[in-house]
């Protein structure tokens, strides 16, 4: 019976010190006896569990949030779309194209947006963008505007 008292006075003790040794942020492991040491591995892994559980749960809880959000009736999500629904698009005027490539017509530019490697390459070997352009009935053309002035 006694050395059961005296071995949990040992204990005692013994954790009050390595208490003193972990408040000093330096654990000295080979001043530490096995049974010290075992300890101390019990209440690191205790604070591991703590500490990812705790985590888990915030994650769980986000994914959770993240979920309802999703399932909200506003965005009538279906169970296979897995993206936002396209936002619909901005009405513009049609925009008719202003340029042809004469070697091949069906390639067309509206002068709006980044030029076509056709005009590109074109305007590099001396032409004008005034040289491809379309004429369309009742369009001004050059000799209009020559006429004018």
């Amino acid at each position: 019976m006694q050395t059961k008292k005296m071995n949990l006075e040992f204990r005692k003790t013994n954790l009050d010190s390595r208490k003193m040794k972990l408040g000093s942020n330096k654990v000295n492991l080979d001043t530490m006896s096995v049974e010290e040491m075992w300890e101390l591995h019990q209440e690191v892994s205790r604070a591991l569990i703590v500490c990812l559980t705790s985590a888990k749960r915030k994650a769980e809880k986000r994914l959770e949030q993240l979920h309802r959000d999703r399932e909200a009736p506003s965005l009538n999500f279906s169970d296979d779309m897995k993206e936002l629904p396209p936002t619909p698009r901005r009405k513009y005027p049609r925009v008719y194209p202003k340029y042809q490539n004469p070697h091949e017509p069906s390639e067309t530019w509206s002068g709006r947006g980044k030029t076509p490697r056709w005009l590109v390459a074109a305007l590099q070997t001396g032409h004008k963008p005034e040289d491809f352009a379309i004429g369309y009935p009742g369009a001004p053309t050059q000799n209009d505007a020559q006429n004018v002035s």
